[in-house]
C-alpha cells in the first residue's frame, strides 16, 4: 500500500431551528464515533442548572466576549435570543490540523461565516417534520408563551437558509435521522475535494508502482 500522510480533518457543520432535535442527535452521534469532537462555544448567558463550565459552553462576559471578538479569536460570532455565541478559532484549527475531525453546532449566521472562512466544510441542516411538531416540541420544554413566540420567529428565519446546506436530514425518526446522520459523516471522510492531497499523493504513488510493473 502507497505510504502517505494521514487526512487532515474535516470540520461539519450543524444547524436547525430550536426545538427539530438537533442537539439530541448530535449527542449521540458524538458518542457513537470516536473521530469526531464537538466544539464547545463561548457564551454570554447565564449557566443553567446541570450546565458545566468548559464543557456544555465556555461561560463569559459580554466584556470578555468584545474583547476576543474584537481580537479575532472567533471563527464564528453572533447574537442569538439577546445574548453571544461564538466558536473559538484556533481550537478548532489545532484539532483539524491534528487529524481531528470537528462538528460545529451553530445557526445560519455563524454557518455562513464559517463558510467565507473556510470553504472545504461539509454542512447539515436538520427540518422537523412539520411545523406543527416544532411548535409542539418548543410548547413542551415548558417555556413562556413569550419565549416560544420568539424561538418560533427564529425558527422561521433559520428555515428560510435551509438552502445554503450541503446535506438535509428530516428528523421524524430518530433512528433513520441518526443513520443518515452518520452516513453523511462517513461520506465525507471519503469526498476527494476535501481530502485532494491525500488522494492525490496515493494516486501518484499507484501510478509509480505501476509504471515498475514488468
Amino acid at each position: 500500500m502507497p505510504q502517505t500522510q494521514e487526512k487532515e480533518g474535516i470540520l461539519f457543520i450543524i444547524s436547525a431551528p430550536s426545538g427539530a432535535g438537533k442537539t439530541t442527535l448530535v449527542n449521540a452521534l458524538i458518542k457513537d464515533d470516536p473521530q469526531l469532537t464537538l466544539s464547545v462555544s463561548y457564551t454570554t448567558r447565564a449557566r443553567r442548572p446541570g450546565e458545566v463550565d468548559k464543557v456544555s459552553y465556555h461561560f463569559i462576559d459580554e466584556q470578555e466576549f468584545r474583547d476576543m471578538a474584537d481580537g479575532g479569536a472567533f471563527l464564528e460570532h453572533a447574537r442569538v435570543f439577546d445574548h453571544y455565541y461564538g466558536t473559538g478559532r484556533q481550537w478548532v484549527l489545532d484539532r483539524l490540523s491534528n487529524r481531528v475531525d470537528v462538528l460545529l453546532e451553530i445557526d445560519w449566521q455563524g454557518a455562513q461565516q464559517v463558510r467565507s472562512n473556510m470553504p472545504n466544510t461539509v454542512s447539515l441542516f436538520i427540518l422537523p417534520p412539520s411545523f406543527q411538531a416544532l411548535e409542539d416540541r418548543l410548547c413542551g420544554r415548558g417555556d413562556g408563551p413569550e419565549q416560544v413566540r420568539r424561538r418560533m420567529e427564529d425558527a422561521r428565519r433559520e428555515l428560510s437558509h435551509y438552502g445554503e446546506y450541503d446535506y438535509l436530514i428530516i428528523n421524524e425518526d430518530f433512528d433513520a435521522a441518526l443513520a443518515q446522520l452518520k452516513a453523511v459523516i462517513r461520506a465525507g471522510r471519503q469526498n476527494y475535494p476535501l481530502h485532494r492531497h491525500f488522494f492525490d499523493e496515493f494516486a501518484r504513488q499507484l501510478l509509480e508502482q505501476a509504471e515498475n510493473i514488468q
